[in-house]
């Protein structure tokens, strides 16, 4: 009975490793027969775990932040999924329709035609040409008096003064009326026989004026409409932008002797520039895009002799006048080209100055 008893005994020790009184040395041989960590220290302790271990062949454990940064993405996909999806179909569908022959109806039959209606649109010196021209007028001429009114509005205005809320409610009351309300608004006031303006020459002497029935006096009356609708715009970007500049380099130049010029010349148009670079670039694009207006107060065509037709009012007219969508498409995606060249352009000569 004995010697059953030792060779039992003798069996577990050579299967583990270990005789059976110690626990520790037990669980440990089982790691090695399962293939685990078999590495101790002096004392004892276990080591580090071997390369068969079951951590190193699992996924790393994932971080707050991981989880955060996805679970983020994760709720914005849809959003962002939707808004692309509005930009790029457009976009694509109207440069494909610019490659065609489209006519009529915009599911009616066509042929495609490659860029030849690029070319009849590059070659037309008699609606296009002078659609660009007078854009590029319009832009120019209104961008730059709101943004000199504006600015010198906000400097006014920098200084708290007593009725200051009241001069900001009314400065905003043009930005909540309609374009297309202010048209029809100043077409009443404009009015050569029964307009107020007119009334106003005549009693300060001034011989009355045909403001938007005149051929020469179109333009330049509607670029004036658009700066007294959005000078009040670029007055608050720019009082906000002037709120936030510190006041110890002005004073620091009042104290050298600097005048209120130079002070403004060297100290506060320098800080003002990204302020203003932003402000000239969302106003110019705004204005490259006038539509309403022009067509509230001159109609299909941009008036009699296309006097007042821009990019915008030819791209209308050869869609739902003319109805050639294939030429029209042509049209809008050179518009398109063009308003992103002029951002970048702004963008580039801006920071260039504010650099």
């Amino acid at each position: 009975m004995r010697d059953a008893k030792n060779a039992t005994t003798s069996a577990t020790e050579d299967t583990t490793g270990n005789p059976t009184g110690n626990p520790t040395d037990n669980a440990a041989g089982t790691a090695t027969a399962s293939g685990g960590p078999t590495a101790r220290t002096a004392d004892g302790s276990p080591g580090a775990a071997g390369p068969g271990s079951r951590g190193s062949r699992g996924r790393a454990p994932r971080t707050f932040e991981q989880a955060n940064r996805r679970l983020k993405w994760a709720m914005l996909a849809p959003a962002l999924a939707f808004v692309g999806l509005m930009i790029v179909f457009p976009l694509v569908f109207t440069l494909n329709l610019s490659l065609t022959d489209a006519f009529g109806a915009v599911n009616a039959g066509k042929n495609y035609v490659g860029a030849q209606n690029f070319l009849d649109a590059l070659g037309d010196s008699r609606r296009f040409w002078p659609a660009v021209q007078r854009t590029v007028v319009f832009t120019v001429g209104a961008v730059v008096l709101e943004t000199v009114l504006g600015l010198a509005l906000a400097m006014l205005m920098r200084k708290p003064f007593r009725g200051m809320r009241w001069v900001r409610t009314v400065l905003i009351i043009p930005l909540l009326t309609t374009p297309v309300a202010i048209g029809i608004l100043w077409l009443l006031i404009l009015d050569p026989s029964n307009g107020i303006a007119n009334h106003l020459l005549t009693s300060l002497g001034l011989p009355p004026q045909e403001f938007l029935g005149s051929v020469s006096q179109s333009l330049p009356t509607l670029m004036l409409i658009d700066v007294w609708q959005w000078t009040p715009m670029m007055t608050l970007l720019l009082l906000a932008g002037l709120t936030t500049l510190p006041e110890e380099p002005e004073e620091a130049a009042l104290v050298d002797g600097a005048g209120g010029w130079q002070r403004f010349r060297y100290v506060i148009l320098p800080m003002l520039g990204p302020t203003l670079a932003t402000a000239l670039v969302l106003r110019a694009v705004d204005a490259l895009k006038t539509f309403d207006i022009l067509y509230a107060t001159k109609g299909a065509g941009g008036g009699s002799d296309f006097e007042a037709e821009t990019l915008n009012v030819y791209a209308y007219g050869l869609t739902f006048d003319y109805q050639e969508y294939g030429l029209a498409s042509a049209v809008l995606a050179l518009f398109t080209l063009f308003i992103i060249g002029v951002v970048i352009l702004l963008r580039r000569r801006t920071g260039r100055k504010t650099a």
